[in-house]
């Protein structure tokens, strides 16, 4: 087995999406608040794992832009769930030793009191892992 096929069957088994179930709709990235931000989009994130293009999913910063608001998951016809694709790439990144975007002591800096209550546990779910 390559190192693409396990990066690939990792992400699978993490998510325990199936991506070749996606019809490239792209309802998921039209419903997606963070659309204009990301580098590549959720219907690109279920089509490059599908054909096991991993690599640069885990050098994007898409990764850290996604809200894990699962929007795309609602909009999906197909039950595909990009959100829980891209969450499995990124814990694989976070769990990489010296990978971590943030760390936990840097979050409380960034608060004010205007931001959302999601925002704050979106980003300890992402950043805690």
């Amino acid at each position: 087995m390559t190192e693409k096929e396990r990066l690939q069957e990792q992400i699978l088994r993490t998510s325990g999406v199936n991506p070749r179930k996606c019809m490239k709709c792209g309802k998921c990235s039209g419903t997606c608040p963070s659309y204009d931000e990301m580098e590549y989009h959720p219907h690109q994130f279920v089509s490059m794992v599908e054909s096991g293009n991993i690599a640069p999913l885990m050098e994007s910063e898409s990764l850290y832009r996604c809200l894990s608001c699962f929007a795309c998951i609602d909009r999906c016809p197909r039950n595909v769930q990009p959100a829980k694709l891209v969450e499995a790439v990124r814990l694989m990144v976070i769990r990489q030793k010296g990978k971590n975007h943030l760390k936990p002591d840097q979050i409380p800096a960034l608060l004010d009191d205007e931001m959302p209550q999601q925002l704050l546990m979106s980003v300890l779910r992402k950043h805690s892992k």
